[in-house]
């Protein structure tokens, strides 16, 4: 038997949807390798999985007299008049004109021009399917699909639109060819046997299409009502399976990590509290508050992530927590990105904590050999209380008498195994508490932070005023400079944000180095700090601190100070070529000001002309100042991919169909079924019954065959992708 003889014979003896695609009529070595290459498809579930982007209906032709303002894709039925081939080399192309009895237009080739010329004739009947445009005041359409046109099968029904690259339409792999290679798998005789991917119970209660029916809706529907139910299965299955895996990931990490009991508040959280608060807390952070004491209680290893916007106190409450930590006998350390925010944090804790007692130390990378060896020393003593640091403080030699707490700030600095290393300071590992200013919308929380419970302080404290946000183009240059200069008339402190370091004339972006030139020229005898990421260290330090203590009046920054900045003197962000910041991102920059009791300003710089999306975008920024509003709008408009602190549970995923932005209702639903599974088959998650249960969920028990294709999904979709090694 030959080789190629014994390979056909494993493919066929293997799982249909395994199948390699090179084996199906129609595909070929070429055609699969292009496959690979270009979509990264490989087999038949490959193939499956590589879903429409959009639909169009091939029931209906437009004539071209109908074309008119912005067109889709469309399709029209006619004949070639003529066709010309002109230029030369690369610059060739092939024109011809295409008429439907009721107008002309033309069509054009760009490549594959010898092929195209050989292929159709004139006065023959085609299909054309693209995109009419205008040029130079004619219709015309370039590379489009043609077919002939076949009276006994037209063109009928919905057909899926499916994403390619360049190099596919160029070596012939259009939307038709691959329309064709779908139909062909979908009548292949061993498409029946494609395995179902969701236990049966979960398809009857949600009264969704098998597996096979879903595949053949999505590429080819037979109506709008069928199509919308296939889809809504294939994002749910795509979610369950998600959030199935982060739930039981996060029930065995729960059941397996023991942690401190902190069983009482003393001494040192009651007098802080009675004596010492600088302000009085807000009704969500006494929930927070409360949440976290009860996690810290139970015997298991707190995980908790701490959403706050801007200035809504999470530093007082990870304090308090840490004052929890002091009562029980503990240490805690609260680790931040850099050494300027370790640096405040520092001061802060450090001033509250003198008040009652606490010895509150300071460990960075510029720490002196002397006090580093003290700070050592009374760390392993039990004489140093809380520690405040950045990467240092997960450096071997650094070891704690209990380390009872870790708090991390800004959590998407540092990587998992950055964050493991704390952990292992000590038997037992600490108690968690992540957090962060960037605020994660709920669905995005639900999927990306699934193995962390969340808590959220969602109110300001009382006097803090609102930031003003004003939306100002290059033309009003003038009326901002004047409003600077009365806020530094004031005594008070501005920031200017660029996007670039360098001037770049393709991307035409306000640069540093030219705004920094114009800013000195502008606001003569004002001293000005200047910083962006490509700053030495101590450079980039000194000039920070200089703009902290005051000594400078105009910090002109690339987005470095986006995070890590406390100067309540500032009032002023001008953040210049505003409409190329993410939303997110725009609403950190406009945290750094309003830390103080003044009246505080963010002025968003643009050009005038911009989309009407761009446009739509900064004015979100001016009509709120909610950061969970504005990251909701920012995912929708961006995308869940571009949102910081993305990913950091060890879970990676990638969403073929569903859609965080849209799919909220769905997310839940997909959430709240794991949750039941999980319930009623503890053994999915390797922990016992009653660590599986979920409160008031009604548990869904599952026999033996809906289980083996749970195990073999999770398998499936999650292998590669982290060690499961203890899948029961």
């Amino acid at each position: 038997m030959s080789a190629t003889t014994t390979t056909t014979t494993t493919a066929a003896r293997s799982r249909f949807e395994d199948f390699p695609v090179k084996y199906l009529k129609g595909v070929g070595e070429v055609r699969a390798k292009q496959l690979k290459e270009e979509l990264e498809i490989d087999s038949v579930r490959d193939l499956l999985d590589h879903f429409p982007f959009r639909y169009v209906d091939r029931s209906r032709f437009y004539m071209i007299s109908e074309f008119a303002g912005e067109m889709p894709q469309i399709q029209v039925r006619g004949h070639f008049l003529n066709f010309s081939v002109e230029g030369e080399g690369k610059s060739q192309r092939l024109r011809a004109t295409f008429t439907d009895t009721s107008r002309m237009m033309e069509v054009v080739w760009f490549a594959g021009i010898k092929k195209i010329r050989e292929m159709y004739q004139p006065m023959t009947e085609y299909v054309l399917f693209g995109k009419p445009t205008q040029y130079n005041g004619a219709w015309q359409m370039a590379h489009p699909e043609v077919e002939r046109y076949d009276p006994q099968r037209p063109p009928t029904g919905f057909q899926g639109i499916y994403s390619m690259t360049d190099t596919m339409r160029k070596r012939g792999m259009g939307q038709r060819v691959f329309q064709k290679i779908m139909s062909t798998l979908l009548e292949h005789p061993r498409y029946g046997e494609i395995a179902e991917t969701l236990p049966a119970p979960i398809i009857s209660e949600l009264h969704y299409p098998s597996i096979r029916d879903a595949y053949r809706q999505l590429h080819i529907p037979d109506n709008p009502d069928r199509l919308r139910k296939s889809r809504e299965r294939m994002k749910f299955e795509e979610l369950f399976y998600l959030e199935l895996q982060i739930l039981r990931y996060s029930k065995r990490r729960n059941h397996q990590l023991a942690g401190h009991v902190f069983s009482r508040i003393g001494q040192y959280f009651n007098r802080f509290y009675s004596d010492h608060i600088p302000f009085e807390l807000t009704g969500a952070q006494k929930r927070v508050l409360k949440e976290i004491r009860a996690d810290m209680r139970t015997g298991r290893q707190m995980n908790r992530l701490l959403q706050g916007d801007v200035g809504s106190g999470k530093t007082l409450v990870a304090f308090m927590t840490m004052l929890m930590s002091a009562d029980n006998g503990f240490q805690s350390c609260l680790m931040a990105p850099t050494e300027i925010l370790a640096g405040q944090h520092y001061e802060t804790l450090r001033a509250w904590g003198e008040k009652i007692g606490l010895r509150v130390e300071l460990l960075t990378g510029s720490t002196r050999a002397k006090a580093r060896r003290e700070i050592h020393a009374g760390l392993l003593s039990g004489d140093v209380d809380m520690i405040v640091g950045t990467h240092a403080l997960l450096e071997e030699k650094v070891e704690f008498r209990n380390l009872g707490l870790a708090v991390i700030d800004e959590q998407h600095r540092f990587g998992v195994a950055q964050r493991a290393r704390m952990w292992a300071k000590g038997k037992v590992p600490p108690h968690v508490l992540v957090m962060t200013a960037t605020p994660i919308p709920r669905t995005l929380a639900m999927t990306v932070y699934g193995d962390l419970e969340v808590s959220v302080i969602d109110e300001l404290p009382p006097g803090r005023k609102p930031i003003e946000t004003w939306l100002r183009y290059d033309t009003s240059r003038a009326e901002v400079d004047r409003h600077i200069w009365r806020q530094l008339q004031e005594g008070r402190q501005i920031y200017i944000v660029y996007p670039l370091i360098k001037e770049n004339e393709k991307l035409d972006l306000k640069s540093l180095e030219e705004g920094l030139e114009r800013t000195r020229q502008t606001f003569p005898g004002v001293e000005i700090s200047f910083v962006h990421g490509k700053m030495k260290p101590a450079e980039k330090d000194w000039q920070m601190q200089k703009f902290v203590e005051g000594q400078s009046r105009i910090m002109v920054a690339t987005t470095v100070i986006e995070v890590g900045v406390n100067v309540p003197n500032a009032t002023v962000m001008v953040i210049e070529n505003a409409e190329r910041f993410g939303l997110s991102q725009l609403h950190q920059l406009r945290g750094r000001v309003g830390r103080g009791a003044d009246r505080s300003w963010c002025i968003l710089m643009s050009k005038s002309k911009m989309s009407a999306t761009t446009r739509k975008r900064l004015h979100i920024m001016t009509e709120t100042t909610d950061g969970f509003l504005i990251s909701e709008a920012d995912m929708k408009i961006r995308g869940p991919g571009d949102m910081e602190g993305t990913q950091q549970s060890g879970i990676a995923f990638e969403l073929k169909i569903a859609d965080l932005t849209r799919d909220g209702q769905i997310v839940a639903l997909a959430r709240e079924m794991a949750q039941r599974v999980l319930a009623g088959n503890p053994q999915i998650a390797g922990v016992p019954a009653d660590d599986a249960a979920s409160g008031s969920i009604q548990p869904m028990p599952l026999d033996a065959g809906s289980l083996a294709i749970l195990a073999s999904e999770l398998h499936r979709r999650f292998s590669k992708k982290i060690d499961w090694s203890l899948i029961s």
